[in-house]
């Protein structure tokens, strides 16, 4: 698979494109007056403790309170002791209750973290109290009406390691399998610890397999002049306050995604074109000559048809080459994707109803995929498939789902949960899709996508007349209403204005206000 990046910056929004062979995978959208908060630490301040629901509510300085849960709240004690530089090895190992060496072969963080504890996990109400500062980082932007979710075990990943400041431990990725190289990387991050006092725990990354010394010890000099900052930071600021700002939306792709695979990476702004050459050259020095300025008068997204695959992600019906179609309907609760053969009717040689039918729902598949990664949807996604009788079939397409599903990089999960073409989805989602994060709610349906007829509203507007007829003491009526309801009354509706004169006794005059929305009305004595 060949992959392009393809960024577009103004200064007001930067807009990302990944391209995998030619086609958009993925859009990132990053607004600098709305700038994403996830990865970002915080010195908060509990503001609510919930024992039944064993959360706390943490205000953090953003519009809404964030979400903290009890098993991602380690003790505080030792979290400010060490943002307090404090190294009584006793005080901290007696708050964790675990040896502080810990084990390498650890595969969670998180575990490590909590340690191997003899005791019950403790309850919320005696980890946290109201009015209580505590450190906290986002991992999971706010969404809708709920705030950020929050956990108090910090981390910060670089380009070939992951500091981890709340624990004391040094891990190795698994797929690092040369037991020397292994050794090797273990060795160069524990004589820099043991060389600067460094504490806090550090994975490292796959990318660091072969990677020269310098390159390790960059990370680690970056995390320790982040974590000195920090605490200086943590000091001298009252909660609510931000310790740690994530980089730029560009930085953390190039961290997160850069490979030999990248073909290009093309820019149309001269500032952004600099901060990626540089990056570039310190990270994978061999693919800065791939990093390219994008000149042309052209929108860089219209000239390599990014623009054109967003309208379309921002429509609910995607069509299939052969003819067939997928229409997705993104909802609160879920999201719910149907496939139909639409103008597919198969070919005459095949004669099967069958081989149409897997033909499309199989196409379908690789699609859905691309528009979930395209679009961002996460939560639950139910794909209702064309039904297939053939139960080899059913099979066939959800492990086609599945396979698909390994190239995104969001942890998600299928399953086949009925005899009738139903697939369901669950894929983590931790900011904004495409369509919240470009579009608003239209200001006449509010989001629901539909409005009430004309004619509803006349009927309306005679109810509310019938309620109202008593108090217009023998006055005259004024109805003021939308273009649309003010033709409707003279014309198809025009014996609901009978009625209402029959209802008043008097006339019926109808004033026609564009500015009124479809469904509003004023009724009015004249």
């Amino acid at each position: 698979m060949t992959k392009e990046m393809i960024v577009s910056s103004n200064g007001h929004e930067t807009m990302v494109a990944i391209l995998e062979d030619d086609l958009v995978a993925e859009v990132f959208v990053e607004r600098e007056r709305h700038r994403g908060v996830v990865g970002n630490v915080y010195k908060g301040r509990v503001s609510k403790v919930l024992p039944g629901m064993q959360s706390s509510f943490i205000d953090v300085g953003l519009e809404r309170d964030g979400f903290l849960y009890v098993a991602d709240v380690i003790d505080t004690l030792d979290e400010f002791d060490k943002l307090a530089g404090d190294d009584d090895d006793e005080k901290i190992d007696a708050v964790k209750g675990r040896d502080r060496e810990g084990s390498t072969g650890s595969p969670s963080p998180r575990a490590e973290s909590r340690g191997d504890r003899e005791r019950p996990q403790p309850k919320i109400d005696e980890l946290l109290k109201e009015g209580q500062e505590i450190i906290v980082q986002v991992v999971k932007e706010p969404l809708g009406t709920k705030g950020a979710r929050l956990t108090s075990h910090v981390t910060m990943p670089g380009r070939f390691l992951v500091f981890m400041p709340t624990v004391d431990h040094i891990g190795v990725s698994r797929k690092i399998e040369s037991r020397d190289e292994r050794s090797r990387l273990r060795g160069i991050v524990r004589e820099f610890r043991e060389a600067h006092g460094f504490t806090g725990g550090v994975i490292i990354r796959t990318a660091a397999s072969g990677r020269p010394k310098e390159d390790i010890i960059g990370d680690l000099e970056a995390f320790h002049k982040i974590w000195t900052q920090m605490r200086q930071r943590n000091e001298s600021s009252r909660a609510p306050a931000v310790l740690f700002q994530e980089q730029s939306i560009v930085s953390r792709l190039l961290r997160d995604l850069l490979t030999e695979d990248f073909q290009a990476i093309r820019i149309d702004n001269g500032q952004e074109y600099q901060r990626v050459v540089e990056l570039v050259e310190r990270i994978m020095p061999n693919l800065a000559p791939k990093v390219k300025l994008y000149s042309k008068p052209f929108p860089i997204f219209d000239e390599y048809g990014v623009q054109a695959e967003i309208d379309k992600a921002l429509k609910s019906k995607v069509w299939l080459k052969s003819g067939g179609s997928i229409v997705i309907n993104q909802t609160e609760a879920l999201v719910a994707i149907d496939v139909n053969t639409g103008r597919y009717v198969g070919k005459k040689s095949s004669g099967r109803l069958e081989d149409t039918i897997i033909k499309t729902n199989l196409e379908a598949v690789k699609e859905i995929v691309r528009q979930i990664r395209l679009r961002d949807l996460g939560g639950i996604i139910v794909l209702d498939f064309i039904d297939m009788e053939d139960r080899k079939n059913r099979l066939k397409v959800l492990q086609a789902v599945e396979l698909e599903l390994k190239k995104d990089r969001s942890p998600s999960k299928a399953l086949q949960v009925s005899d009738f073409g139903l697939v369901i989805i669950t894929r983590k989602r931790v900011k904004q899709s495409l369509e919240r994060v470009l579009t608003e709610p239209c200001p006449y349906c509010a989001g629901s996508g539909v409005i009430k007829s004309s004619s509803t509203i006349c009927y309306e507007i005679l109810n509310e007349v019938k309620k109202v007829g008593p108090d217009l003491n023998g006055h005259g009526l004024l109805l003021r209403v939308n273009p649309d309801i003010a033709r409707a009354l003279k014309e198809e509706e025009s014996a609901v204005v009978n009625d209402l004169k029959q209802t008043t006794g008097k006339n019926v005059t109808i004033k026609a206000d564009a500015h009124l929305h479809h469904e509003q009305f004023d009724v009015m004595a004249v």
